[in-house]
């Protein structure tokens, strides 16, 4: 279902990141590299209310996150596989 998600409607502007960030165009750039390594690696049958559920989770836990800009690859890869792999929707029904 994941076909169905546009990626791009959820992707961060520097103009987002302005109450932030000091350099909103790098941090959007951080947050966006994020979002696409979350999709990317989602399961391609992950229904599509959970896919959204996940990137809000993500937008919303990371958008005002100052060190998201100083997060390497690794770090970053190995956060989307946790995140992943512990993804529960019940958990956070609020969003």
């Amino acid at each position: 279902m994941k076909y169905l998600v546009d990626i791009h409607v959820v992707l961060s502007t520097p103009e987002d990141m302005l109450d932030y960030h000091s350099d909103p165009v790098d941090a959007s750039d951080s947050l966006n590299t994020l979002l696409h390594l979350v999709y990317d690696k989602m399961d391609e049958d992950m229904p599509v209310e959970s896919i959204e559920k996940c990137l809000h989770y993500c937008w919303e836990t990371w958008v005002n996150e100052p060190q998201i800009v100083e997060i390497d690859d690794d770090d970053l890869h190995d956060w989307v596989d946790h995140l992943l792999t512990s993804w529960d929707d019940t958990l956070i029904d609020e969003l």
